[in-house]
């Protein structure tokens, strides 16, 4: 079992970055897959980005790539997303999550723990 928590949410002006932390507890952290998800008033839960075990293989939506980045560190436990050249679309409750599965996932049903989310506000 893993437990998620993020941190480094903030209100940020447009054009500006932010970097989201994930850490999760656990001995078999680097067992999974990992996913960042949004979501934002109104709207549903949306796929941001994924990464695998190993960390060699990502995926991004179409509206962050060349944006963010996300990655990891197995020996820390944690989850990362580098997030550039934000935009006010950008606005939402960020969540980590993970996954037993063997390869990334865009697929909310997919990843079997999440985190509580951090808010991220970008104001224009």
């Amino acid at each position: 079992q893993v437990k998620l928590v993020e941190s480094g949410g903030g209100m940020v002006q447009a054009g500006g970055s932010l970097r989201l932390v994930c850490a999760a507890s656990g001995r078999t952290f680097s067992s999974y897959a990992l996913g960042w998800f949004r979501q934002a008033p109104g709207k549903e839960r949306e796929f941001v980005a994924a990464l695998s075990r190993s960390g060699l293989s990502t995926g991004y939506a179409d509206s962050v790539k060349g944006r963010f980045t996300i990655s990891r560190d197995n020996a820390k436990n944690t989850l990362y997303l580098q997030m550039n050249s934000l935009k006010p679309e950008d606005t939402a409750v960020y969540y980590c999550a993970a996954t037993s599965s063997t390869y990334t996932s865009r697929s909310y049903g997919d990843y079997d723990y999440w985190g509580q989310g951090t808010q991220v506000t970008v104001s224009s």
